[in-house]
């Protein structure tokens, strides 16, 4: 073999390795308990870089009537603003050997983790 063929040769298995090894990570799932193990109270970052986009994403909003709902003034000017945003995972977490949930939903709070929640009905 020619060192050229070679090169070509070993830059091709590269390529479908790496190509291979992205398939794979894309499609991970976890249990509930690995999830909760691994993503519990990490940041957006950590989250992107492990399952990639999510799906979807909404930010949470403040109803106009919140103070006469509650009965207290929430517009308190000395707290800091909360950012409450949820992002949508589908397929990534099995709750048996061959199923799993329709979506997984993360709840940050100030760009951390703090909630997370898995459904089948929605």
């Amino acid at each position: 073999m020619t060192s050229t063929l070679k090169k070509i040769l070993v830059s091709s298995l590269a390529l479908g390795f790496f190509a291979a090894s992205s398939a794979f990570a894309a499609g991970k799932t976890y249990t509930e308990d690995e999830f909760l193990d691994n993503f519990s109270g990490k940041t957006k970052k950590v989250i992107t870089a492990k399952l990639g986009a999510p799906i979807k994403k909404e930010l949470s909003v403040k109803p106009t009537n919140a103070g006469s709902v509650t009965g207290k003034n929430v517009d308190d000017k000395s707290s800091k603003p909360v950012k409450v945003e949820m992002w949508y995972y589908k397929g990534i977490v099995r709750y048996d050997s061959k199923r799993t949930y329709k979506e997984t939903e993360i709840t940050f709070v100030n760009d951390r983790v703090m909630n997370v929640a898995f459904f089948n009905n929605r």
